[in-house]
Protein backbone atom coordinates (compact mmCIF):
# COMPACT_ATOMS: atom_id res chain seq x y z
CA UNK A 1 0.00 0.00 0.00
CA UNK A 2 1.51 3.65 -1.06
CA UNK A 3 2.65 5.90 1.54
CA UNK A 4 0.12 8.45 2.44
CA UNK A 5 1.93 11.88 2.31
CA UNK A 6 0.24 15.10 4.33
CA UNK A 7 0.98 17.93 1.97
CA UNK A 8 1.63 20.43 4.60
CA UNK A 9 3.81 18.41 6.79
CA UNK A 10 5.88 17.43 3.55
CA UNK A 11 6.22 21.58 2.62
CA UNK A 12 7.33 22.41 6.29
CA UNK A 13 10.06 19.31 5.90
CA UNK A 14 10.68 20.90 2.64
CA UNK A 15 11.47 24.43 4.37
CA UNK A 16 13.78 23.38 6.76
CA UNK A 17 15.88 22.35 3.84
CA UNK A 18 15.33 26.11 2.45
CA UNK A 19 16.31 27.82 6.06
CA UNK A 20 19.44 25.15 6.26
CA UNK A 21 20.47 27.20 2.67
CA UNK A 22 19.53 30.62 3.59
CA UNK A 23 21.91 29.82 6.70
CA UNK A 24 24.57 28.50 4.99
CA UNK A 25 24.74 30.89 1.82
CA UNK A 26 22.36 33.40 1.39
CA UNK A 27 18.82 34.51 0.36
CA UNK A 28 20.25 34.55 -2.80
CA UNK A 29 21.52 31.74 -2.89
CA UNK A 30 18.08 29.84 -2.51
CA UNK A 31 17.40 29.26 -5.85
CA UNK A 32 14.96 26.24 -6.38
CA UNK A 33 18.15 24.12 -7.72
CA UNK A 34 19.68 24.53 -4.67
CA UNK A 35 17.02 23.65 -2.29
CA UNK A 36 16.02 20.45 -4.84
CA UNK A 37 19.91 19.36 -4.25
CA UNK A 38 19.29 20.27 -0.08
CA UNK A 39 16.59 17.73 -0.38
CA UNK A 40 17.62 15.09 -2.53
CA UNK A 41 14.85 15.80 -4.31
CA UNK A 42 14.20 17.47 -7.99
CA UNK A 43 12.96 20.93 -9.19
CA UNK A 44 9.79 19.21 -10.73
CA UNK A 45 8.93 17.09 -7.16
CA UNK A 46 9.25 20.89 -5.49
CA UNK A 47 6.75 22.08 -7.72
CA UNK A 48 4.18 19.87 -6.74
CA UNK A 49 4.19 21.70 -3.20
CA UNK A 50 5.45 25.35 -4.30
CA UNK A 51 4.37 27.50 -7.33
CA UNK A 52 7.74 29.21 -7.35
CA UNK A 53 10.58 30.80 -5.28
CA UNK A 54 8.58 33.57 -4.33
CA UNK A 55 5.97 30.93 -2.69
CA UNK A 56 8.79 29.05 -0.97
CA UNK A 57 10.23 32.28 0.64
CA UNK A 58 6.24 33.44 1.56
CA UNK A 59 5.41 30.01 2.99
CA UNK A 60 8.53 30.07 4.90
CA UNK A 61 8.20 33.02 6.37
CA UNK A 62 5.09 32.67 7.62
CA UNK A 63 6.23 29.20 9.00
CA UNK A 64 8.81 31.04 10.57
CA UNK A 65 6.47 33.84 12.04
CA UNK A 66 4.03 31.10 13.24
CA UNK A 67 6.94 29.39 15.27
CA UNK A 68 8.43 32.69 16.63
CA UNK A 69 4.43 33.33 17.75
CA UNK A 70 4.48 29.95 19.34
CA UNK A 71 8.10 30.54 21.24
CA UNK A 72 7.21 34.23 22.16
CA UNK A 73 3.68 33.14 23.99
CA UNK A 74 6.11 30.84 25.64
CA UNK A 75 8.17 33.05 27.15
CA UNK A 76 5.67 35.78 27.72
CA UNK A 77 3.15 33.36 29.88
CA UNK A 78 3.10 35.23 33.35
CA UNK A 79 4.09 38.03 32.14
CA UNK A 80 2.56 41.17 32.04
CA UNK A 81 2.56 45.35 31.18
CA UNK A 82 6.26 46.32 30.69
CA UNK A 83 7.66 42.94 31.43
CA UNK A 84 6.15 41.47 28.89
CA UNK A 85 6.68 44.04 26.37
CA UNK A 86 10.45 44.17 26.80
CA UNK A 87 10.79 39.97 26.59
CA UNK A 88 8.62 40.58 23.35
CA UNK A 89 11.27 43.39 22.30
CA UNK A 90 14.30 41.24 22.73
CA UNK A 91 12.85 37.90 21.50
CA UNK A 92 12.64 39.69 18.13
CA UNK A 93 16.46 40.68 17.85
CA UNK A 94 19.67 38.72 16.46
CA UNK A 95 20.61 37.27 19.82
CA UNK A 96 21.02 33.77 18.97
CA UNK A 97 21.71 31.38 16.47
CA UNK A 98 17.96 30.96 15.44
CA UNK A 99 16.82 34.21 16.23
CA UNK A 100 19.67 35.72 13.43
CA UNK A 101 18.15 33.03 10.90
CA UNK A 102 15.30 33.82 11.53
CA UNK A 103 16.50 37.80 10.71
CA UNK A 104 17.99 36.99 7.93
CA UNK A 105 14.95 35.50 6.41
CA UNK A 106 13.27 38.80 7.60
CA UNK A 107 15.56 41.36 6.03
CA UNK A 108 15.67 38.89 2.36
CA UNK A 109 12.55 39.47 2.70
CA UNK A 110 12.34 43.54 2.70
CA UNK A 111 13.85 43.29 -0.18
CA UNK A 112 11.53 41.02 -2.64
CA UNK A 113 8.93 43.08 -1.27
CA UNK A 114 9.96 46.24 -2.38
CA UNK A 115 9.11 44.81 -6.43
CA UNK A 116 6.38 42.83 -5.62
CA UNK A 117 3.10 43.59 -4.79
CA UNK A 118 1.90 40.23 -3.81
CA UNK A 119 5.12 39.46 -1.30
CA UNK A 120 4.23 43.03 0.01
CA UNK A 121 0.88 42.30 0.96
CA UNK A 122 1.98 39.31 3.00
CA UNK A 123 4.94 41.22 4.40
CA UNK A 124 2.26 43.98 5.69
CA UNK A 125 -0.54 41.15 6.99
CA UNK A 126 2.99 39.46 8.95
CA UNK A 127 4.30 42.34 10.58
CA UNK A 128 0.41 44.11 11.46
CA UNK A 129 0.17 41.10 13.85
CA UNK A 130 3.22 42.04 15.79
CA UNK A 131 2.66 45.48 15.57
CA UNK A 132 -0.83 44.77 17.32
CA UNK A 133 0.68 42.92 20.19
CA UNK A 134 3.00 45.32 20.96
CA UNK A 135 0.29 48.04 21.37
CA UNK A 136 -2.17 45.98 23.63
CA UNK A 137 1.13 45.16 26.02
CA UNK A 138 2.17 48.99 25.56
CA UNK A 139 -1.86 49.82 26.37
CA UNK A 140 -1.43 47.34 29.33
CA UNK A 141 2.09 48.69 30.81
CA UNK A 142 0.63 52.40 30.62
CA UNK A 143 -2.58 51.36 32.59
CA UNK A 144 -0.17 49.67 35.35
CA UNK A 145 1.47 53.10 35.31
CA UNK A 146 4.99 51.39 33.92
CA UNK A 147 5.18 53.38 31.26
CA UNK A 148 4.89 56.76 29.65
CA UNK A 149 0.58 57.53 29.41
CA UNK A 150 1.12 60.88 27.24
CA UNK A 151 2.42 59.25 23.99
CA UNK A 152 0.18 57.21 22.03
CA UNK A 153 0.71 53.18 22.24
CA UNK A 154 0.85 53.20 18.83
CA UNK A 155 3.93 55.84 18.49
CA UNK A 156 5.52 53.75 21.09
CA UNK A 157 5.65 51.15 19.35
CA UNK A 158 6.54 52.20 15.85
CA UNK A 159 9.79 53.43 17.76
CA UNK A 160 10.39 50.20 19.56
CA UNK A 161 9.88 48.59 15.98
CA UNK A 162 12.62 50.74 14.04
CA UNK A 163 14.47 49.90 16.51
CA UNK A 164 14.22 46.59 16.59
CA UNK A 165 14.50 46.73 12.74
CA UNK A 166 17.36 49.36 12.94
CA UNK A 167 19.24 47.08 15.66
CA UNK A 168 18.76 43.50 13.83
CA UNK A 169 19.72 45.03 10.50
CA UNK A 170 23.09 46.37 11.83
CA UNK A 171 23.54 43.27 13.69
CA UNK A 172 23.53 41.64 11.07
CA UNK A 173 25.92 43.83 8.89
CA UNK A 174 28.32 45.02 12.17
CA UNK A 175 28.03 41.98 14.11
CA UNK A 176 31.64 43.25 16.04
CA UNK A 177 29.49 46.52 16.93
CA UNK A 178 26.83 45.02 18.06
CA UNK A 179 27.03 41.63 20.20
CA UNK A 180 24.16 40.03 21.48
CA UNK A 181 25.34 42.34 25.61
CA UNK A 182 25.46 45.02 23.24
CA UNK A 183 21.41 45.28 22.18
CA UNK A 184 20.48 44.25 25.07
CA UNK A 185 21.64 47.15 26.72
CA UNK A 186 20.36 49.47 23.81
CA UNK A 187 17.18 48.19 24.26
CA UNK A 188 17.12 48.47 28.47
CA UNK A 189 18.00 52.08 27.95
CA UNK A 190 15.26 52.52 26.40
CA UNK A 191 12.66 51.47 28.58
CA UNK A 192 14.49 53.49 30.97
CA UNK A 193 13.94 55.91 28.74
CA UNK A 194 10.01 54.89 28.86
CA UNK A 195 9.63 54.90 32.37
CA UNK A 196 11.37 58.10 32.88
CA UNK A 197 8.11 59.92 31.01
CA UNK A 198 5.61 57.92 32.57
CA UNK A 199 7.19 59.07 36.05
CA UNK A 200 7.53 62.67 34.67
CA UNK A 201 4.19 62.40 33.70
Amino acid sequence: MPKIVDHEERREELIAAVWRVIARDGLDASTIRAIAKETDSSAGALSHYFKDKDDILTFALKLSHRRIRERQNRKLDGLKGVEALRELVLDNLPLDEERELETRLEVGYWARSLTRAEVRKVQGTEADVLHKRMVALIIEAQRRGDMDGETAASTIAERLLALIDGLSLHALLYPERLSPQAQMTIIDQEFVKLGRRSTAA
